[in-house]
């Protein structure tokens, strides 16, 4: 549910999905793809202790 929610309204998250999708990928393969991605920034904030912060270019 959190990368559902993080492919609609997290600007980062958003922009990889809609590459993946311009990119020719199914859906549920893309939404799978940020699920990961989600998962990978999670344990680099844990592993070193940052609280997540977005700044746009």
């Amino acid at each position: 549910m959190a990368a559902l929610v993080g492919s609609r309204h997290n600007p980062i998250l958003k922009a990889f999905y809609q590459k993946l999708l311009a990119a020719g990928k199914p859906k549920k393969v893309a939404l799978v793809a940020c699920m990961r991605k989600l998962l990978v920034i999670l344990n680099a904030m844990m592993k070193h202790d940052h609280e997540w912060h977005y700044e746009p270019a």
